[in-house]
């Protein structure tokens, strides 16, 4: 099974002072994907610099040719579709097609409060997302939409000439419970999991490994329940949130090691995070770039 390699970008950087560098040193160095996070703000990066996600893709399809670009992950905590879709439709024309939204249901982090309302509940969130993703897969594959839904609703919402990629740009859903898992089967091109984030403090890489196992055998039940074949939808291992942390990048060989394991496991992309001094997401810029020129040639 072939195995892709991509990265995460985060926006931290003013453009004209590393930020294009970065994402076309990702191009030279054979990444598939260079994907950034679409937050507000996030975690300890918070009262630092942090960039818009898809003003930064637009400058980044500008700044390349080859490389594919995106999301990991849009939500519907400061999204609505139709704009969304509207953005979405115009990254791809810019970038000649080069765009996978990665798409999830969000979370309780700052997002969550920033425009003032409640943090939604776990139930909430799930429930908004169940109607997100259907209304923008619409928004993006049909010239006009009008719908009434409970929390999102279009009204001769147009979107011509629609995308460059047909019938759409691919959705990467994350997803782990059942009902995100069903929107992953209905509507993904691809499936994106972080593994079990109840493992990242305490767990082994052992306990990982059988969680992520767990995770797939689920998603192949939900596929089937859709009436697809689970080996057609692709499926991407964001890193970094496991108990290896980000031990997979201390060097050629522990990548090599940790890819060969997930590959086993299913997984077709590995997405590791562009190194960030004094980070979680610290490394060795070298290793960093010799793990991303050499190390898929190792796995053969």
């Amino acid at each position: 099974m072939s195995l892709r390699l991509s990265t995460v970008i985060l926006p931290v950087d003013r453009w004209h002072e590393g930020g294009r560098a970065k994402w076309q040193r990702a191009e030279e160095l054979g990444f598939h994907t260079a994907y950034t996070y679409d937050h507000l703000s996030w975690r300890s990066f918070r009262d630092g610099p942090w960039f818009g996600a898809l003003p930064t893709l637009t400058a980044a399809a500008t700044a390349t040719e080859r490389l594919r670009l995106g999301t990991l992950v849009t939500s519907p905590n400061f999204r609505h579709p139709v704009t969304l879709a509207k953005e979405l439709m115009s990254l791809d024309d810019v970038s000649g097609g080069r765009v996978t939204l990665g798409i999830g249901a969000g979370g309780s982090g700052f997002d969550a409060t920033a425009l003032g309302q409640e943090a939604w509940t776990p139930k909430e969130r799930a429930d908004r997302f169940a109607e997100f993703v259907p209304l923008l897969d619409r928004l993006l594959t049909e010239d006009a939409v009008s719908q009434r839904g409970t929390f999102y609703s279009a009204e001769e919402a147009r979107n011509v000439p629609g995308c460059v990629q047909r019938p759409r740009l691919p959705f990467a859903v994350a997803a782990t419970g059942p009902r995100g898992l069903r929107l992953a089967a209905r509507y993904g091109q691809a499936w994106v999991t972080t593994g079990d984030p109840k493992l990242y403090e305490e767990g082994t890489p052992e306990q990982s490994v059988a969680a992520l196992r767990g995770q797939i055998e689920k998603l192949g039940k939900a596929c089937a329940e859709a009436g697809r074949d689970v080996t057609g939808l692709q499926k991407v291992l964001l890193t970094g949130f496991t108990p290896d942390k980000n031990t997979m990048l201390d060097s050629v060989g522990a990548f090599v090691d940790f890819a060969g394991t997930h590959r086993e496991l299913g997984f077709t992309e590995i997405a590791v995070h562009w190194p960030i001094p004094d980070s979680d997401f610290a490394a060795d810029q070298r290793v960093f770039e010799a793990v991303a020129t050499e190390a898929l040639a190792q796995l053969g």
